[in-house]
This record gives structure tokens, C-alpha cells and sequence, in this order.
């Protein structure tokens, strides 16, 4: 009988850099869709599902580690830790596969300047199996939760590792890849919800409006509008030092104009959104911007994934040249729709999680961005 290892026990391994081999046995089409950081890839899916092992009949791994196969839901992948334990191999099957994987998580410090470091901690909390990046502050006795996409109890237990209690949980717009767990970390925490003022949220919040500033410990966050991918896109800025700018501005690229958008308000909002990066870019060189999501999938390094506004700037420089050119060049860019980005929205602005299995509707890689 093949065993099993659970999506968070193989997170667990990786975050402790525990040796281990995860082998994705999918097809090539589906692992381009979404992967685990540093995972091998061999195509044997077709041929495990007929009854044959296939490549992995005379695979080359290392012999001295476990080996984890991983498939998209964890039915193929049993038959090939199967195949691999006749060869003599430790091997293990992940649960649910690359659906169950959907939750993992990571984390990385970000460095800040050193008159800042010792009062002030910013925490890259990484969705690896998604792509989303959520923040955890913290200054003094407080913490705030920017975008908070996994569990609860992730941010309370990160939180209280750092001896801090969350007294805001703030988000930078009604996102539409992702389910928004920040209301219900509020409600599990008494923090206070503070939403982007706008009329979509059927939920109470506290609404932000520009040029509020949100206080913690001894910081602050100044709101910031900036409007393009949603109407109440914000950016959060943290003194000098970071942008929080969810999915309006990435490391790579910049937020989607079009959804829940005809063509013209979508020619609209991209208007909205040159603006919007204009201001952002025209912060000081060396201020950090720390985005909403990442494109690829999010490696177990304690790297952080940040880039500062010079680089950006520099990255970008020839998407701005005129509000038109921008307009133009961002509607011929649109990607692939979110599956069930409508679904996702409509329990988002109702604050409700759906029944059953979250990773149901989550599913898949997040296509907020237009690259560049």
C-alpha cells in the first residue's frame, strides 16, 4: 500500500530544508499552470494512468531521500510512489495533490533600514501554492495584516511568535483570484477591518480614504489611492521606507484593468491606473515596493520578493511614455481571465467563505497581472 504525506507536513519539510525529492509526474501543460518550488519534473502521467510506469521505470533519483509524487489531485501520483517503492525508493504520495497544495505557505523577512530594525518587523507571508503575498507589521506590542489570503490561525501563530497582537487587518482592494480571509481574521483577533472606502463590501468595515494614515506601536501606514485594477485600489505606505501596493503595481508588471469591466470602462480604469503609476514610481528611488502577488511559484528561501521603485522605474520606463501608448499597450495585453473570478468576487464583497473546499474555487495560478 503506497504512503501518503500531507500538503502541510511536505510545506513543514521544505521550510526546515528537510532532504527531500518532489517528483511532479504531470503532464508538462499542467505543471506550466502551476508547480512546487525546486520540484523535478517527469512527464509519466499518460503512461501511469494506462498501467505502465513509463520514464519512471529507469528514473534516475536520489536514493538516500524520500521521495514525494505529486499530481493534480493525488490519484495518478499514488500509482507512481507505487511504481518508485517497487524500485526501492522511500516514496510517498502528496494528499490532494497540487489542489491541496493550493494553502501552502512560506515566509521571509524584509530587511529594512537600520534605525528601522530593531523597532519595526515587516514579514512576507508567501502563498506559495497560489502566489499571493500578505504582510504581517509589526511596531511595538502591535501587528497589522495586509491581504490576508490563508487561515487565520497562520497570522495569529506567526503573530504570536513575535509577541504581537493584531490590532488591524487591513485589505488593498476586493480581490478577484484569491478569497479574502481578512474578516474573518478580524473577527477570530477583535482587530479592527479596514477596507478601501467603496461601495461593494456588503460587511461592516472601517473605510480608508485617501490620505488616512492607519497607527501602530510607533508606525504608520499612510493610504494612499490608486486606482486602475479596481476603482478602490490602494496602496499602503509605510514611512518612507515601503509600498504596499497590492495588485496595482508588481515587481514584473502591473495590475489588469478589465474585470467586471466592459471594454470602456476597461479603457477608463487603464487611464486611472497610468496615473496611479506615476505616482507610485515617483517615490524615492530606494523606497521598497512590496506587491500583492508574484508570478511564479515561491521558493522555501527566506528570500523576500521585493524591488525597489528605482528598479521598477527603470523596468517600466517604456510603458509610460504617454497615458494613450500605456492604454493601448495594457488592453492588447490582457491574459486569460481568473476562473471563477466572478464567484470569488461576489463572496468577497460579501465577506463569506463558500462551503465546502476553498481550493475548489481557488485553483490554479492568479492572472491579476499584465507583464512586462
Amino acid at each position: 500500500m503506497s504512503a501518503s504525506i500531507t500538503a502541510e507536513t511536505l510545506r513543514q519539510w521544505l521550510t526546515s530544508r528537510k532532504p527531500v525529492t518532489v517528483l511532479d509526474i504531470r503532464t508538462g501543460d499542467d505543471r506550466a499552470q502551476w508547480s512546487i518550488p525546486g520540484s523535478l519534473h517527469i512527464d509519466a502521467y499518460h503512461h501511469l494512468r494506462q498501467g505502465s510506469p513509463g520514464p519512471l521505470a529507469d528514473a534516475v533519483l536520489p536514493a538516500d531521500v524520500p521521495v514525494v509524487t505529486i499530481c493534480n489531485m493525488g490519484v495518478v501520483s499514488q500509482v507512481a510512489s507505487q511504481s518508485l517503492q517497487a524500485r526501492g525508493f522511500d516514496a510517498l504520495f502528496l494528499q490532494g495533490g497540487m489542489k491541496s497544495w493550493s494553502l501552502a505557505w512560506n515566509t521571509a523577512t524584509v530587511p529594512l533600514a537600520d534605525e528601522h530594525a530593531e523597532s519595526l518587523r515587516v514579514i512576507q507571508v508567501r502563498r506559495t501554492g497560489k502566489g499571493c503575498l500578505s504582510y504581517l507589521l509589526g511596531s511595538g506590542p502591535d501587528a497589522v495584516v495586509i491581504d490576508a489570503s490563508l487561515p487565520p490561525h497562520v497570522y495569529q501563530e506567526l503573530a504570536g511568535q513575535l509577541g504581537l497582537r493584531i490590532r488591524f487587518v487591513l485589505d488593498t482592494h476586493i480581490h478577484a483570484d484569491h478569497l479574502s480571509r481578512s474578516r474573518a481574521l478580524s473577527e477570530e483577533t477583535g482587530a479592527a477591518l479596514l477596507l478601501p472606502h467603496q461601495g461593494r463590501a456588503s460587511f461592516p468595515f472601517t473605510p480608508l480614504r485617501n490620505g488616512d494614515k492607519v497607527t501602530f506601536g510607533k508606525a504608520a501606514l499612510s493610504v494612499l489611492l490608486t486606482q486602475g485594477h479596481t476603482l478602490e485600489s490602494t496602496t499602503y505606505v509605510l514611512e518612507g521606507m515601503a509600498l504596499f501596493t497590492g495588485d496595482t503595481l508588481f515587481l514584473s508588471g502591473v495590475g489588469r484593468p478589465d474585470l467586471h469591466a466592459n471594454p470602456d470602462a476597461a479603457r477608463q480604469r487603464a487611464g486611472l491606473l497610468y496615473h496611479s503609476l506615476a505616482q507610485l514610481l515617483d517615490f524615492a528611488p530606494g523606497m521598497l515596493v512590496l506587491p500583492g502577488h508574484a508570478s511564479e511559484p515561491i521558493a522555501f528561501d527566506g528570500v523576500p520578493l521585493t524591488a525597489s521603485v528605482g528598479d521598477i522605474r527603470s523596468r517600466l520606463s517604456g510603458w509610460l511614455s504617454s497615458e494613450q501608448e500605456f492604454t493601448e499597450r495594457i488592453l492588447a495585453r490582457i491574459p486569460e481571465t481568473p476562473p471563477n473570478f466572478t464567484r470569488i468576487v461576489e463572496c468577497n464583497e460579501a465577506g463569506i467563505l463558500p462551503e465546502g473546499d476553498p481550493a475548489d474555487l481557488e485553483a490554479g495560478a492568479n492572472r491579476c497581472a499584465v507583464s512586462s
